[in-house]
């Protein structure tokens, strides 16, 4: 089974990420460096297990769209986007024996500096007939 572990952010951490001071101070090139390490490391190990599908970082929200419909017509807004903080940061897939697996992969991925931390671990459907479960 494959399962999507879902990686959230802000534009807050990207801007930290770019050296940019927010409401908190911007990353040194060694921290960077160091987290940059830890992704790879960590994707590498799941690679050589055979569980890792596919890993990605997402852009920085104010180079996103969100694309909507009303009345038949879209509407288009560029971000970011003061209503909500919290955006997807990137995510990485894996396939593996169970959801207790892909959680335990997850666990992984959680900055245990940042307070309140979190990732999502979805099970990825293969088709419809995966909608009836």
């Amino acid at each position: 089974m494959k399962y999507m572990i879902l990686l959230y952010g802000s534009q807050q951490d990207y801007d930290v990420l770019s050296g940019r001071a927010s409401d908190r101070p911007a990353m040194s090139a060694e921290q960077i460096a160091a987290m940059h390490q830890h992704m790879e490391t960590f994707h590498q190990t799941l690679a050589e297990s055979g569980e890792l599908v596919d890993a990605r970082g997402l852009s920085e929200p104010v180079h996103a769209r969100r694309v909507q419909v009303r009345e038949g017509a879209p509407v288009i807004t560029d971000g970011p986007y003061p209503e909500t903080q919290e955006v997807l940061a990137g995510y990485t897939i894996v396939e593996c024996a169970s959801f207790d697996r892909a959680t335990e992969i997850a666990a992984g991925l959680v900055d245990p500096d940042a307070p309140g931390g979190y990732v999502d671990v979805r099970p990825v459907l293969d088709g419809v007939e995966d909608l009836a479960g």
